[in-house]
């Protein structure tokens, strides 16, 4: 499974290589575009189906992403186990749980993330679940990018692919030293072809 899941994310362009600035703020000399794979409805069903293949024993009521980017695999993965799917989203840069969204007293909960660095966005989500009482039951990833978030964290953490990349804080970077252009992918603009 690594391997194939690994192609096709090179085979969809998602694997990028350079100098970048992850969410995190971190900076890196890979970048995984998730949304390349799963912007082929095929590829996105697939996903959710293995990775809910993964987590279905724990038995989940409810899914929750954090937006934008683990939007399309927590939808996926939520159809494929039959349960609902809920996100959160930045506001004023944080992120919170809006659109009316409730979650219930113990309700069981898996967190679907695309790619992991840090865990910054799956610690959250955890604590906003929490926060509303609902019991996190399972962690699930397309990607984990060495985040160390298992050793974080006391609840199962199920990545499909595990991958080694480097990421450096920008005070101490040596793509900054090397004067490589640093690019900010993610959901801002990117420059099209066309434009």
């Amino acid at each position: 499974m690594k391997t194939d899941l690994l192609k096709l994310y090179k085979d969809s362009g998602a694997v990028k290589e350079g100098h970048f600035e992850l969410s995190s703020g971190m900076h890196s000399n890979r970048y995984m575009q998730s949304a390349l794979v799963l912007q082929y409805p095929w590829h996105a069903e697939m996903l959710g189906r293995l990775l809910a293949d993964k987590i279905r024993d724990y038995k989940v009521k409810t899914v929750i992403s954090p937006a934008i980017g683990a939007l399309l695999i927590g939808y996926e993965t939520a159809r494929a186990l039959s349960s609902r799917m809920i996100f959160v989203e930045r506001k004023s840069g944080e992120l919170s749980l809006r659109r009316g969204f409730e979650i219930s007293e113990g309700e069981r909960c898996a967190v679907i993330e695309d790619v992991v660095t840090t865990g910054g966005s799956l610690l959250r989500t955890i604590e906003i679940v929490k926060s509303f009482g609902g019991d996190i039951a399972v962690v699930g990833a397309l990607v984990d990018r060495e985040s160390g978030l298992g050793k974080k964290i006391d609840i199962p953490y199920l990545p499909l692919l595990k991958i080694a990349v480097k990421s450096y804080d920008k005070e101490n970077c040596p793509l900054c030293e090397k004067g490589i252009k640093l690019e900010k992918p993610g959901s801002q603009k990117i420059k099209n072809k066309r434009d």
